[in-house]
């Protein structure tokens, strides 16, 4: 009787152990086949990361768009840029400017702004302190440092117009990608920057700087800076998986919004060479920049694609037919 029993023991452990064999091998299998059914896409950035970028960042590691069945790969430009990655579809998805889109779009190239990542221009010229540059008049007489593109000579110009300030008496250098705290050692007076970087970062160095930001003297330069963007195929062939990346990356965007101490945290843990605390100040400083008085995070209007469509006309730095609506689109953006 006790071997019957013993048996039966050893049978019944026996079945019990296959099964769970059976539900672990059926787990991962289920396991590996929703691997494999997430859809590999990359999204290229426009520059090193930063804190523009973060939201990307969350949305990856808090799983946002493997919910939305993504596999996002984050990948630097290269040599070549995000727009001609994204325009050639040898990346889905990218981060770029409305200017260069504005731009790249009169020559025939089919990118598409999904989502203003920040919701007005945060960029201006940054000077230290004790040179007293405090408004575009104080332009004259000081040199500028910036990276050698036509359109800088048009901004600066439109802001010295003003105030009635000339040009002529400013000299301008191309000082490549030299950065700003370099500059000052080059005899370079201003430069333009964006503040929730460069102004932090300098913040941090105990170094006081004035700024003259564009936006406090023409609405015409208060442009989209930086958006995402993807090219007209991907609209038209793949939808959901356009409304399924911006989903995501909205979802990433709000968290950064309402948690800047933690998405910090994982800008930092991802790009473990970034200074942590430019990092911190810089989040802590962007989280009211990114929706600011949109009624939603990404939201763009086309008044501010046709405004800064007419300057760049006006000021000789767009050639061609620009249609501002087809240049962006809203309607991914969660509801």
């Amino acid at each position: 009787m006790k071997k019957i029993i013993i048996l039966l023991m050893m049978t019944v452990l026996a079945l019990v152990g296959c099964q769970t064999k059976t539900n672990d091998t059926s787990t991962n299998n289920t396991s590996e086949q929703s691997e494999k059914e997430l859809q590999k896409v990359s999204v290229v950035l426009d520059w090193t990361p930063n804190t523009n970028h973060t939201g990307l960042y969350v949305a990856k590691e808090k799983g946002y768009f493997e919910e939305q069945g993504l596999d996002v790969d984050i990948i630097m430009p290269g040599d070549a840029g995000a727009d001609q990655l994204v325009a050639s579809g040898n990346a889905e998805f990218g981060v770029s400017i409305q200017e260069s889109i504005t731009q790249a779009r009169t020559q025939g190239v089919p990118i598409v702004s999904l989502a203003a990542i920040i919701q007005h221009n945060t960029s201006g010229f940054a000077s230290p302190a004790e040179l007293n540059i405090k408004s575009p008049k104080d332009f004259e007489g000081k040199t500028y440092g910036g990276w050698g593109s036509p359109i800088e000579q048009a901004v600066i110009e439109t802001l010295m117009n003003v105030e009635n300030a000339d040009i002529d008496k400013l000299s301008i250098v191309n000082a490549g990608n030299t950065d700003f705290f370099t500059m000052q050692n080059q005899g370079i007076d201003f430069a333009w920057v964006f503040y929730g970087w460069t102004g932090i970062e300098a913040e941090l160095r105990g170094e006081e700087i004035n700024m003259v930001y564009l936006t406090d003297y023409t609405e015409k330069l208060d442009y989209y800076t930086p958006v995402l963007a993807t090219n007209e195929k991907m609209i038209a062939d793949n939808p959901e998986t356009v409304k399924a990346f911006v989903s995501a990356a909205s979802k990433g965007y709000q968290f950064a919004i309402e948690n800047p101490e933690e998405a910090a945290g994982i800008l930092s843990g991802a790009v473990p060479e970034l200074d942590e605390e430019l990092v911190l100040e810089s989040q802590k400083w962007l989280s009211t920049k990114y929706q600011d008085d949109a009624p939603r995070w990404g939201e763009q209007k086309l008044e501010v694609w046709e405004n800064y469509a007419d300057w760049m006309s006006e000021n000789g730095v767009l050639e061609g037919e620009f249609d501002a609506e087809k240049a962006f689109t809203n309607e991914f953006l969660p509801q």
